[in-house]
């Protein structure tokens, strides 16, 4: 289209919705990025990604949790911890955030466009604003970018600070004594062990026989293990048939396929997220999403109708801020023609769980099932005079290497700072290193990177 409004307008100011932006604007294009919030940052910083790991890291300093092996088990920084304590550090880095993605739109001049977005054709969008008033912009390329929301199940009755998803969290008005997560995805796992590390006695329940089944085995049986070690009740190949709530008990009853009755003060529902497009009006657009929401593009992220993209959540797996940050960069570049490269094939997960967990490239079982031979090498934290040092003794670095070629297969990691960790192994893997490298290479003292060198060793010792 010769004359339209912007050259590129996008829908959603999340991570995928914010590197688009920016890529456009650094084309030189006119751009303009949408926000139905008050706040911009989309899920990730309003109620997913930022304030969770910022729970995370408010909880592990408020109990004490770091500081216990070489403490004791009573200590704490703060005997009584109230949600208003994990609250007021989320607000603080949630609005700093915010003031850093609103910058970054004024510094490249993107118009940001408040209000509900939905099409009226494939080229135009209409934007309800908050006091109801309406404006239709034109747009050569539009991008989607809308990520998800919790799946709610009509069967659940959701209650304000009883029965919550993953976006209600935050607006719980207390800690509760004993909660009860159905879903032991990620996001399940990871605020099952924060509350957890509080003190909150948690029932962890997922129909699925094992947890985080795409994590490498010995990774997922340390952390099983560690969750226990929390009084954390895991509950795997469990149905739940339905959830209850008593009003006059302050009970929260979740019934299980099984017969057995889940009693605890609060639930937190997670099964799953479903792509927030369904007031889009798609069918205007030409497009279709499928039953959870979720958009279908090709290897450019381009929708079935060619000059509107879609990026990040919406489209489904992996779903991760990383890779959909990576994603609306490129599919801005392939629609004004900028060259970019990427590897989307080898990024890493980070998992904030307590413990932490982090991996990159191929685990054991997916070598094994594709009949590759391979070795591993693995370094624990309480052999790395940095582990004694910052009172981490669970911690552990795998490395996983061809047996003839010895090229860097896999890393994973669990502890303390082991999504930083898993960096260097990435690099290696990107450029086709042997686990050779970790041993010829000079790491500082004492480090956690250090790990990489021991593992390395223990590795090659293994090959006799």
């Amino acid at each position: 289209m010769e004359h339209t409004d912007y050259d590129l307008l996008v829908i959603g100011t999340g991570p995928s919705g914010q590197k688009a932006a920016v890529q456009g604007a650094k084309a030189g294009k006119r751009v303009a990025i949408v926000e139905k919030r008050h706040s911009v940052g989309g899920v990730c910083v309003n109620t997913g990604t930022i304030p969770s790991k910022t729970l995370r890291e408010a909880a592990l300093y408020l109990s004490g949790f770091r500081e216990r092996n070489i403490y004791g088990a009573s200590y704490r920084v703060k005997q009584r911890i109230a949600m208003e304590d994990l609250v007021f550090r989320c607000d603080y880095v949630m609005r700093n955030e915010m003031e850093v993605i609103k910058h970054q739109m004024l510094r490249n001049r993107i118009d940001l466009l408040e209000g509900s977005a939905a099409f009226t054709d494939p080229h135009t969008v209409k934007i309800t604003s908050f006091n109801g008033s309406e404006q239709s912009f034109t747009a050569g390329t539009i991008v989607i970018a809308v990520g998800t929301t919790p799946t709610r199940s009509p069967d659940v009755p959701f209650t304000p600070n009883r029965i919550v998803n993953s976006d209600e969290v935050m607006s719980m008005t207390e800690i509760p004594r004993t909660l009860c997560v159905v879903g032991a995805g990620v996001v399940g796992v990871e605020y099952a062990s924060i509350f957890a590390a509080l003190g909150v006695r948690v029932t962890l329940i997922d129909m699925r026989p094992t947890l985080l089944s795409f994590v490498d085995e010995e990774l997922v049986d340390a952390l099983t293990y560690h969750l226990r070690g929390l009084r954390v009740t895991v509950r795997l190949g469990e149905k739940v048939e339905g959830i209850e709530l008593d009003p006059n008990e302050d009970q929260v009853v979740t019934k299980l396929e099984s017969g057995k009755r889940i009693v605890t003060q609060k639930a937190l529902h997670s099964i799953g997220r479903t792509g927030a497009t369904a007031s889009l009006n798609l069918p205007a657009a030409g497009l279709t999403a499928d039953g959870r929401g979720r958009l279908q593009v090709n290897e450019h992220y381009q929708t079935a109708v060619p000059h509107i993209y879609a990026v990040g959540d919406v489209i489904g797996f992996p779903s991760l801020a990383s890779t959909s940050m990576e994603q609306g960069r490129l599919a801005s570049a392939h629609a004004f023609g900028i060259k970019a490269t990427s590897m989307p094939g080898l990024f890493p997960y980070g998992i904030y769980t307590i413990p932490e967990m982090s991996m990159v490239g191929r685990t054991e079982e997916e070598l094994t099932k594709a009949g590759i031979p391979y070795e591993i090498g693995k370094a624990y934290y309480n052999e790395i005079a940095r582990g004694q040092i910052i009172g981490d003794h669970i911690g552990m670095l795998k490395l996983i290497f061809g047996l003839d070629d010895r090229k860097l297969l896999g890393v994973h990691a669990i502890g303390e700072g082991a999504s930083e960790l898993i960096h260097i192994g990435q690099a290696v893997l990107a450029f086709g290193g042997t686990v050779d490298y970790f041993v010829n290479t000079v790491f500082n003292y004492p480090t956690l990177a250090e790990a990489y060198k021991v593992a390395a060793l223990d590795g090659i010792n293994r090959l006799g």
